[in-house]
């Protein structure tokens, strides 16, 4: 099997840009990822939730996949979402960006139909088992309904071909579980709430999947990799500071406020597919607000 995927600090959970006619800005995505080279981001996860790649066709999903190999190859890691709620799906996806170039695969829990925890282990698992690359766990209850219980977990951090787990329940007890029982193994736990990156970390996490690198990748990379250089209060210091903007991202359906903002910091990356729609009036002042107060814009 594939070589653990260690990544330790700052990935970006990267936004997708679109034209005016909601087709995908490829120009715009490719200028995108050469910004966070440029940042240092760690590595780059593409087809997240934050890509809205739930609108998105096949073919579009593996152009995305193609041109970011292009860019990425060689100079930042790059991770691809294989999931569905559809295990086979899952297959197809994962062997077809696996044999386009990505480093490394995430894979969510099945949602709607969800499934025991035979079918959680098994969904997740045998998707490891098909692929030479290694694969991440995602946990997003918020988003599936369905939270992997940490004994699931526990043996899926044992597969050979499993790298870690963008976590992102918002439970510190779950994360503080969770650590324990795989403390020892090579298994990463990447925090999947910009609002909780430091404290995870302070439990062993290994840095964050993150929704805020999109447009301040400096600053994400900055905070994760002081804490992993030990100083621990400058991290907490920038948890701290950014904390509004972060709450702000969340204040509608993400990623609405995320490419708000990055619009507004003169980023051009367009609006929105359906059902995603702008945000509202007096939620984009507030939002505006904070960026103003941060000297962002």
């Amino acid at each position: 099997m594939a070589s653990k995927f260690d990544v330790k600090g700052s990935m970006v959970a990267l936004i997708t840009p679109f034209h005016e006619d909601g087709s995908i800005n490829f120009d715009k995505l490719e200028e995108l990822l050469e910004f966070h080279i440029a940042a240092k981001t760690d590595a780059v996860l593409i087809l997240g939730t934050t890509s809205e790649s739930p609108t998105f066709t096949a073919e579009e999903d593996f152009e995305i996949v193609k041109r970011s190999v292009e860019v990425c190859k060689g100079r930042m890691p790059l991770m691809a979402n294989a999931g569905s709620n559809c295990t086979r799906t899952s297959f197809e996806k994962a062997k077809r960006f696996a044999d386009a170039g990505v480093d490394s695969l995430l894979c969510i829990s099945p949602y709607y139909n969800k499934a025991n925890k035979a079918g959680l282990y098994h969904h997740i698992a045998d998707v490891a088992d098909s692929v030479d690359i290694p694969v991440v766990v995602y946990n997003i209850p918020g988003r599936t309904g369905v939270n992997i219980p940490v004994d699931v977990m526990t043996e899926l951090a044992k597969h050979s071909n499993i790298a870690g787990v963008k976590e992102a329940t918002g439970d510190m007890s779950y994360v503080a579980a969770l650590a324990k029982a795989t403390l020892g193994m090579d298994f990463n736990i990447w925090s999947g709430n910009d609002d909780i990156t430091v404290p995870m970390m302070a439990l062993g996490g290994s840095g964050c999947i993150s929704v805020w690198a999109n447009l301040q990748p400096e600053k994400t990379v900055e905070m994760t990799h002081s804490f992993l250089e030990g100083n621990v209060q400058h991290a907490i210091d920038m948890q701290l500071e950014y904390m509004n903007l972060i709450n702000d991202f969340f204040i509608e359906v993400n990623p609405i406020p995320v490419k708000e903002a990055m619009n507004m910091a003169g980023m051009d990356v367009g609006g929105f597919r359906m059902p995603l729609c702008e945000m509202s009036d007096s939620n984009r002042e507030i939002l505006r607000a904070e960026m103003q107060k941060l000297n962002i814009i």
